[in-house]
């Protein structure tokens, strides 16, 4: 019998500017998962979660929440992007092309934008990508930008113990 080792995600070393990664999971958005991310955040606007206030607007259903978009499509992205961060740097130019319904699958991917050594941190590098979320219909529905700290090749907290 041969044992594999698992999955451990991207070191900085891996990172190259201008490769993209196409990440591996789409998800399908429900009405419960709209319904409870906009409660549990305390957003109190009706067209996230009243189908009947929705359904009088120009869309005619429930909008999802657009911060729950950008949750969703950053998760997307940690097993290619991020399953070795120390810790994210920033989100910046969100944008929303689209709107994102109830029952829309999404799908995401990145592209590295920029690879550098940390000036103050000699075992981490700071990667920059950009990534983009896109429903199945094709249009985009997001695309931001994100900067974290990426653990070097043998630095950071990752058991290396044989399970």
């Amino acid at each position: 019998m041969t044992t594999h080792d698992g999955w451990q995600g991207r070191f900085f070393e891996d990172f190259v500017p201008g490769d993209v990664y196409r990440h591996p999971l789409g998800r399908t958005i429900t009405t419960t998962d709209n319904i409870w991310f906009t409660l549990l955040t305390q957003n109190t606007a009706p067209l996230h979660f009243d189908h009947e206030y929705a359904r009088r607007t120009e869309f005619g259903e429930p909008l999802v929440n657009s911060t729950f978009t950008l949750a969703l499509v950053a998760g997307q992205s940690v097993t290619d992007v991020s399953q070795n961060v120390f810790a994210n740097l920033g989100w910046t130019d969100i944008v929303l092309p689209a709107p994102v319904f109830e029952g829309d699958t999404i799908r995401s991917r990145s592209t590295v934008v920029e690879v550098r050594e940390s000036r103050s941190r000699p075992t981490l590098g700071v990667i920059t990508v950009r990534t983009a979320g896109v429903k199945q219909t094709g249009e985009t529905v997001i695309e931001f930008s994100r900067t974290l700290l990426v653990y070097k090749r043998g630095h950071g907290p990752r058991s290396e113990d044989v399970v």
